[in-house]
């Protein structure tokens, strides 16, 4: 299982499948908050916790997704979809810069240009460690 928190500690997360990938996105949100995300589902494989009070959300103008940071420290912590798909299950991912380096360095990192083409990008061969400096 891999934890994370924002600086503060007020916005926590677990996730526990073992990731496949972590994303990095060029789109206008992502490339801004210099998240990498790891994916899966909202009281599934991810669980947020934190403290009252504590998460404020962003809602960028296609309505699709939340953005969520801590009302503290600023982190982005999280985001999570507004729609539940026809399972009822609702798509979340963690932004893994929120862990220790040690717990996630070796996941591999996908890129995908949400700026223009909408599609995944070739592998460059990078993992975590080398996304985080």
């Amino acid at each position: 299982m891999i934890e994370g928190s924002c600086h503060c500690g007020a916005v926590r997360w677990t996730f526990a499948p073992e990731p496949e990938a972590a994303t990095v996105c060029n789109c206008t949100v992502c490339r801004r908050y210099g998240a990498l995300w790891i994916y899966d589902y909202d009281a599934e494989g991810i669980t947020v916790t934190a403290a009252p009070g504590a998460v404020r959300s962003y809602v960028r103008g296609d309505a699709q997704l939340t953005f969520n940071f801590c009302t503290t420290c600023g982190c982005i912590t999280h985001w999570r979809g507004i729609e539940a798909d026809a399972q009822g299950r609702v798509r979340c991912a963690v932004n893994v810069r929120m862990a220790e380096p040690s717990t996630v360095a070796d996941i591999p990192i996908d890129r995908f240009d949400g700026l223009e083409s909408w599609a995944d990008l070739p592998p460059d061969g990078r993992c975590v460690a080398q996304m985080m400096f």
